[in-house]
């Protein structure tokens, strides 16, 4: 009797040969409101923070293209939203945040991170001063924006540093986030909301009605420098807002992770995971302009204030490569002497200068602006050029 062989597979290529496996690690995935209208528009997906989410459409430099030059869309409702409120709200804003939440007027938003107790950043994030009333209470009230491979972590982080009293509400899986960005959206969806979008500053945001939803908070503190607004509300009406914004504008083109990376690259936006995270100081990464030492006591102040004091040792800088080659996250870094003096930690062709770019940390000394040093993209070292943040600016 010939006994049939049982699948034993050994590495991951051979789980992924298995088709029912596949299947089963998709069923898995998380999904946002708009999973299906990226399948149906031809979106390559892939996991990403646990989600099943959309890199490309129609290639990402055609995607990256629309965004600088005219306007395109993304979904981005895999983010996490917290609402902070209470007497106390400030206090926990003010304590677990590296900016200063105390400057914001309602209406007003500001980049700022988490720092942990040794220096290092639990995530990078936006906080957004709500009007006393729109959570319900006529007490302070906070958004923090976070990204979506931490909602748990800096959901745990904020809870177990919640010494004030404040009340904390998770509602990321109950909040659909749309992006729509570039330069010509501000004319192209004025007529689909009764907000003067004119009047609508960087880092602010008004609540009103938008492509016939009510209570949509529109907010202009965008991830690609190109211009735009992005769309929170509840997940029941982003399938509609999108549906809507695709049937009034023409010129509107669905934009993936793919071209949203490259997008923020170009403007030397830092991304969690790869130039920034728990063991990269935020001084040696340029946040210091949002580290706020005179605001009174945060989480790991005294460890940031002594580092400041004594001075960093290393800095993430940008450059550009003079070679068709393009370094990639996790190349080395070396000096003329083969050296390794750092890592890549994003890199890219980028569209808009159709030149290779990267950001790294390397030692101070080689952190001044021309500053050259190596990449190592395998077979060969390329030269690159330190230049000044953003790309191109």
């Amino acid at each position: 009797m010939v006994q049939k062989k049982t699948a034993n597979p050994q590495t991951i290529k051979d789980y992924l040969c298995d088709t029912n496996l596949i299947n089963l690690f998709f069923l898995y995935m998380k999904s946002t409101p708009l999973t299906n209208q990226h399948i149906a528009l031809g979106a390559k997906m892939t996991d990403f923070a646990g989600y099943n989410m959309p890199v490309s459409y129609t290639g990402i430099k055609e995607e990256h293209q629309a965004v600088r030059q005219k306007l395109g869309i993304f979904d981005v409702s895999h983010m996490g939203e917290f609402i902070v409120r209470g007497k106390h709200a400030l206090d926990l804003v003010q304590y677990v945040t590296s900016n200063d939440a105390s400057k914001l007027k309602i209406g007003q938003a500001q980049y700022a991170y988490l720092p942990n107790e040794t220096g290092g950043i639990i995530d990078d994030l936006l906080v957004y001063r709500l009007p006393q009333n729109m959570m319900g209470s006529d007490e302070d009230a906070f958004m923090l924006v976070v990204n979506a491979s931490n909602i748990e972590k800096d959901w745990n982080w904020i809870t177990s540093h919640n010494k004030f009293g404040a009340e904390l509400i998770n509602i990321s899986y109950q909040t659909g986030l749309l992006a729509v960005q570039g330069p010509l959206v501000m004319e192209a969806i004025q007529g689909l909301t009764d907000i003067n979008l004119q009047k609508l500053a960087y880092y602010t945001f008004q609540r009103g009605s938008f492509a016939g939803q009510d209570n949509v908070l529109i907010s202009a503190t965008g991830y690609t420098g190109a211009g735009g607004v992005e769309l929170y509300a509840r997940n029941e009406q982003i399938a509609e807002i999108w549906d809507i914004l695709f049937r009034e504008l023409p010129d509107l083109k669905p934009i993936g992770l793919g071209a949203r990376d490259t997008l923020r690259l170009e403007m030397g936006y830092c991304l969690y995971g790869n130039d920034i995270d728990d063991t990269t100081s935020p001084l040696e990464a340029g946040l210091g302009w949002v580290t706020k030492f005179q605001k009174g006591d945060f989480v790991g102040k005294s460890f940031l204030l002594s580092q400041k004091e004594k001075g960093v040792s290393r800095k993430l800088v940008g450059f550009v490569a003079n070679d068709r080659r393009v370094p990639r996250h996790g190349h080395q870094i070396e000096d003329e002497a083969g050296n390794v003096i750092g890592h890549v930690t994003s890199g890219t062709l980028a569209p808009s200068l159709e030149k290779p770019i990267g950001m790294g940390y390397v030692p101070i000394e080689f952190s001044k602006l021309g500053s050259s040093f190596f990449v190592n993209v395998g077979k060969k070292n390329i030269p690159v050029e330190v230049v000044k943040l953003p790309f191109g600016g």
